[in-house]
């Protein structure tokens, strides 16, 4: 016990000479305490903050606080005692918190204020891209507007104190004009740029186009000037992200990006079906907006404006000729069905007439001689035009625009002119509707005219003499009148279900995994196995014939090493006993939370590597797997329609080749991105159909199912090979985005770089 009391002495005596603190002699500056005056706000959330600033080390007050960094600020500031109080070791009093300040001293550590202390030095050279940084929440400094003060409050019961030690060191030293970047808590945004409505909007603008909740900071510099800085992450490829950053200067800056956030809020939410603002990254990291191929800033937002009433202008013109015209059509086809309908009546009278005269003796010689007549074989056709009272009454609806020369439209007047295209729009669809209509109308009753004309025709043919027209009419079947054709107009063609990999690729791997355990023997899924390690690249050079011996013995010196530092293959065995068996089979392992007891496939003993092998042997290995791998694809096909993805930097795809897609595109981006720093990277689109030979890297391509445990699905890998040999590729599309890629992923002060990606998307003919 006495040992441990010496430790802790010394600990403290060593803390409190880094610290450069005399606790016999406490500074005047510590022991000065101003009254703050602080109002614990009602509502606010400690865990969300809205300023960054540099402030001077000597402009705040250290108060301790008996509580947690996690509970309530009303209780934590009520608690709070100044520094000076736990420092005061005379007043029996305060005997307890000095106890405790001595506890807090012994448990830090000084390589933690040491970090603090490098992190700040980082922090007064350059702002981080995020604002953030990792030990911002360690910082409890708040800011009371009744006395314009800061004060840090510290809470004796956390288990870090590294940043109150850090501000105590510098409070203590000579050099007090320095500053510490810091977020600022209890604190909402100065609104000295933007009201607090506007900061709002924005949060939700920013959502609508980028799909993704911003952060948005006021940023005081050394000098305290102040900056708006909004970090997120935008769609800049399907589902592919990447970070951005929007730094806004000055009041006219912050205006002017709000107005134009504004202005394509409104215009994509009033008119969807004509506006669609799409997000890109910057070669500085900002975000930029673009509608089609053209970049939207809010200088250039009247004349585009101006330019889309015009477009708008000619669409209502061009929608109205097209009404004119095919209210022409409708009114022509109108007149057609309306003479059809006469001349369709006049014969159904005549074999009504028939049907009924043919049911009495003195009928038959009537219908015998009033049609006998060749005038009366024919029915007079009614062409007189029938007035058109429609076409009377109303006189021709288009609307003449008028041309309002202006300098500049506004948002307003073009949403108005293209709420009336759209009404116009759906004025001419449904005149289209009503003529695709009565043109099945038309066919329908030009059949049926037909069909009673042939009915009339073979009663005519019978009227030859009335003994041959009697014993007609007396016959006990009668050919009915058959109805037109059914015909098909502007039929809508089926919508195919679009393949979403975050919500499908579950439900698609299980059907794949299924089908693979099914059809696909051990050997072929060991070999498929082997094309997801770092032999694949050997592979594909075996079979294309390009390998060099040379490649071979070096490829194979690489995997026997492999194989002693993983399998502890001792130098005097000749090959590994254990085989395949990394582990005995009553281990328990998850999958996706699901156990299992199966064993992992193991890439040395599928090579059949052991001490003794050499070139000859590894390459018949290497091609016995390429043939298993060709074996097992034509053995599978997938399920449904479905795109995939390859990056590739600085080389072509080949369809020769054994090729690893990825179902995720996000996967297979932040792969290439993150271990490489290539300018020239391909991403690859291949919109697969359903039947293509292809292999999906289930669960079990990974594992051997002896035990019949191993859960089914693909919960181990988005991959899946496509044998493209066999298939026609067909551009599609080139395109390209950027990314913003941090040097560095785990450092906040990492530099970035903007990556573009060119992506080449191909259609399986």
């Amino acid at each position: 016990m006495q040992g441990n009391e010496v430790d802790k002495n010394q600990n403290i005596e060593k803390n409190l000479e880094y610290i450069g603190l005399n606790l016999d002699k406490i500074p005047k500056s510590l022991k000065k305490f101003e009254d703050l005056e602080f109002r614990v706000p009602k509502f606010y959330d400690e865990k969300q903050y809205r300023q960054y600033k540099y402030i001077a080390l000597k402009d705040i007050q250290i108060l301790l606080s008996p509580t947690n960094r996690l509970d309530e600020i009303e209780e934590k500031y009520k608690k709070a005692s100044p520094i000076a109080v736990y420092l005061d070791s005379k007043n029996e009093e305060n005997i307890l918190k000095y106890t405790t300040f001595l506890n807090m001293l012994q448990e830090v550590r000084i390589e933690e204020i040491e970090k603090i202390e490098q992190e700040q030095e980082n922090l007064n050279k350059n702002i981080p891209f995020k604002v953030k940084f990792d030990g911002n929440y360690l910082w409890q400094i708040y800011y009371s507007e009744n006395t314009d003060k800061y004060f840090m409050l510290v809470p004796t019961k956390d288990a870090n104190y590294s940043t109150f030690f850090y501000l105590l060191k510098k409070q203590l030293e000579k050099k007090k004009t320095s500053k510490i970047f810091v977020p600022i808590r209890n604190v909402g945004y100065s609104n000295a740029f933007l009201k607090k409505s506007q900061f709002e909007d924005i949060e939700n603008y920013l959502w609508l186009f980028t799909k993704d909740w911003p952060l948005v900071y006021e940023v005081y510099d050394k000098k305290g000037n102040l900056s708006i800085q909004i970090v997120g992450e935008t769609e800049v490829y399907g589902k592919i992200k990447s970070s951005y950053k929007i730094v806004l200067n000055s009041e006219e800056e912050s205006i002017y990006f709000y107005k134009l956030l504004k202005a394509m809020f409104i215009l994509q939410t009033e008119l969807p079906n004509y506006f669609n603002f799409k997000t890109d990254i910057e070669k500085s990291g900002e975000i930029r907006f673009n509608i089609g191929n053209i970049q939207i800033q809010y200088e250039d937002l009247p004349k585009w404006v101006n330019e889309e009433f015009g477009k708008g202008e000619i669409r209502i013109d061009e929608a109205l000729e097209l009404i004119e015209e095919n209210i022409k059509k409708l009114e022509k086809l109108k007149e057609e069905v309306s003479m059809q309908e006469i001349e369709y009546l006049a014969k159904e009278k005549q074999i009504s007439t028939f049907l009924e005269c043919k049911k009495s003796f003195f009928g038959k010689f009537k219908y015998y001689f009033k049609y006998s007549k060749k005038r009366n074989n024919k029915i007079k056709e009614e062409k007189e035009e029938q007035p058109n009272e429609d076409s009377k009454k109303k006189k021709r609806r288009k609307k003449v625009l008028v041309k309002r020369k202006k300098a500049n439209y506004t948002i307003e007047e073009l949403i108005e002119l293209y709420k009336e295209f759209e009404i116009k729009e759906t004025e001419l669809k449904n005149i289209v509707m009503d003529i695709n209509s009565l043109k099945l109308k038309n066919k329908n009753m030009k059949k049926k005219i037909e069909n009673a004309s042939l009915f009339i025709q073979e009663i005519d043919n019978h009227k030859k003499s009335i003994f041959e027209f009697w014993k007609y009419s007396n016959k006990d079947e009668i050919a009915t009148l058959t109805e037109g054709e059914i015909e098909e107009v502007n039929i809508v063609q089926k919508i195919e279900k679009i393949f979403d990999y975050e919500e499908d690729l579950e439900k698609f791997g299980k059907m794949m995994d299924k089908i693979q355990r099914k059809n696909l023997s051990k050997e072929e899924k060991d070999s498929i196995f082997i094309a997801t390690t770092n032999v694949l690249g050997i592979l594909n050079k075996v079979r294309n014939n390009e390998i060099q011996p040379k490649e071979i013995e070096a490829n194979l010196k690489e995997i026997k090493k492999e194989a002693s530092k993983e399998k502890v293959l001792m130098r005097q065995e000749e090959f590994d006993i254990f085989g395949g068996i990394a582990q005995d089979s009553t281990k328990v392992s998850e999958i996706n939370n699901k156990r299992h007891r199966e064993l992992p496939k193991d890439k040395y003993n599928i090579l059949d590597i052991s001490r003794t092998t050499n070139q000859i042997g590894y390459k018949l290995s290497l091609e016995n797997i390429i043939e298993n791998i060709k074996s097992a694809i034509q053995k599978v096909v997938i399920t449904e329609d479905m795109p995939v993805y390859k990056v590739l930097v600085g080389e072509e795809l080949e369809s020769e080749n054994i090729n690893l897609f990825n179902i995720n595109p996000e996967k297979e981006i932040q792969e290439i991105i993150k271990n490489n720093n290539e300018e020239n990277i391909t991403f690859y689109k291949i919109n697969i159909k359903r039947g293509t030979n292809a292999i999906s890297y289930t669960n079990c391509i990974f594992y051997d199912n002896l035990n019949r445990t191993l859960p089914v699905g693909q919960d181990l890998s988005s991959k899946i090979i496509v044998d493209l040999s066999k298939v026609e590729l067909e551009l599609k599309q080139e395109t390209t985005f950027k990314v913003t890629q941090f040097e560095e992923n785990e450092n906040d002060f990492s530099k970035i770089k903007i990556k573009t990606i060119n992506v080449v998307e191909y259609d399986i003919k």
